[in-house]
């Protein structure tokens, strides 16, 4: 970074937030960084359900709402953070200023409810940084072509921080949660899971992606592209001001930050899957197309793929979907059954998907066989399967969630990082 003053992004979940006592913590937090030499922006969430009730408002009124005015409603309650940590930070001496989405301004595509980031101007920011002020950013929220607010869609926040980071060129983007770092697996379900010092972007994308909820999808991409490093760590445990060499929490780096490169870094689990089979269709050439074509066109987003072809001329097309998509597939497929001709379509949502993943599996062969012997010596059997790079994926009956994933990190010698 350019100069000699470390620049930090803290961002802070609604958790963090959650109340006045929270909210005044966390300007605590903030001062101690402040204090310690730093240059700092803050990206906050709404309070912890905030959202939720503002939502609740609009689907209450309109079940078809404008998708406008629901960014307009939904966006109020980081602003609601933004202006009372900035008035927290005032209180205990640390000139703070807060800012809207379209203040800074942080430019968006023109999807209301889901909108993608376009450009992001760190000018004013940075001008507030160098007065020693502290910007106090509502995150999730940004501004459209057309000058209206959007929004970024659930876990934008994180999103909009390391879009900050990366606009104003900072050091590090911390993201405060309400764990204390990224772990080997769920901690929850298996009690010798282990904190991560560091984790790279890829393996923390294919984490993100398969399950693991520590940070959202799209922060970890973008993260990944503009080479924002990030760290995960905890509001709710304090500690020293977090100066160079005092990192409590993991970091997600690039690759080649990490001297030892693990065989699997990481285990995730995802109980939000549904299984669809459409089974007995004529096997023709496009049969595929036919049957994806019309769900991308529904919205529906489609992961795991099989497709068995039988002796007789048909063949079967299983694949999955989240569960709140499996409404909206099923009614894509029954409308276009008459043109694939397919014989039955079964669905099951009581299935898990459980991933392990690391960059070492670039280099090492056994790694897919481990974890079939493994689910294999403890009669768990695997429906679907789905492989990557750096990642393995199988598809389970949810029951053996807990069995899989604690097998799984035994098998692997995670217990013992």
């Amino acid at each position: 970074m350019p100069g000699s003053v470390p620049r930090i992004v803290m961002k802070f979940g609604g958790t963090s937030v959650g109340d006045l006592e929270r909210i005044k913590a966390v300007a605590e937090r903030v001062k101690k960084q402040k204090d310690a030499g730093c240059d700092v922006l803050v990206v906050v969430s709404a309070m912890a359900g905030e959202t939720n009730k503002l939502v609740g408002y609009c689907d209450n009124l309109s079940d078809l709402h404008d998708a406008r005015e629901y960014d307009s409603i939904v966006a109020t309650g980081e602003q609601v953070t933004s202006g009372l940590l900035a008035i927290a930070l005032q209180k205990l001496g640390v000139p703070s200023r807060s800012f809207a989405g379209w203040q800074v301004p942080i430019r968006t595509d023109s999807v209301h409810g889901k909108a993608s980031l376009d450009t992001i101007d760190g000018e004013r920011l940075l001008g507030c940084m160098a007065e020693g002020m502290v910007p106090v950013v509502a995150g999730f929220q940004g501004v459209g072509p057309d000058g209206r607010v959007t929004t970024l869609g659930r876990g934008g926040s994180d999103t909009s921080a390391v879009a900050l980071a990366a606009a104003i060129k900072a050091d590090r983007c911390d993201i405060y949660t309400d764990v204390d770092g990224i772990y080997t697996t769920d901690p929850r379900i298996v009690a010798k899971a282990r904190k991560l010092e560091k984790i790279t972007y890829e393996e923390m994308l294919e984490l993100a992606s398969v399950g693991a909820k520590v940070l959202q999808t799209r922060s970890v991409g973008l993260a990944m592209r503009e080479q924002v490093r990030v760290q995960v760590l905890s509001s709710f445990v304090d500690g020293p001001a977090l100066v160079e060499g005092e990192l409590p929490g993991s970091l997600v780096v690039d690759e080649d930050e990490i001297v030892e490169k693990k065989l699997v870094t990481g285990i995730a689990y995802s109980r939000d899957e549904a299984k669809l089979s459409v089974r007995r269709i004529p096997d023709r050439p496009g049969i595929a197309a036919a049957i994806f074509g019309p769900l991308s066109e529904a919205n529906v987003n489609v992961d795991m793929i099989v497709q068995s072809t039988g002796a007789d001329g048909t063949t079967n097309m299983t694949f999955t979907t989240s569960k709140t998509d499996l409404p909206r597939a099923i009614s894509t497929l029954e409308s276009v059954r008459e043109a694939v001709q397919y014989e039955e379509l079964a669905t099951d949502a009581d299935v898990v998907k459980i991933s392990v993943v690391g960059t070492g599996m670039r280099s090492h062969a056994g790694v897919a066989a481990t974890m079939f012997r493994t689910l294999s010596e403890r009669s768990i059997n695997i429906q679907v399967i789905s492989t990557s790079e750096i990642k393995v994926s199988v598809l389970l009956s949810a029951e053996y969630a807990e069995l899989a994933v604690r097998a799984l990190h035994t098998a692997y010698g995670l217990d013992n990082v």
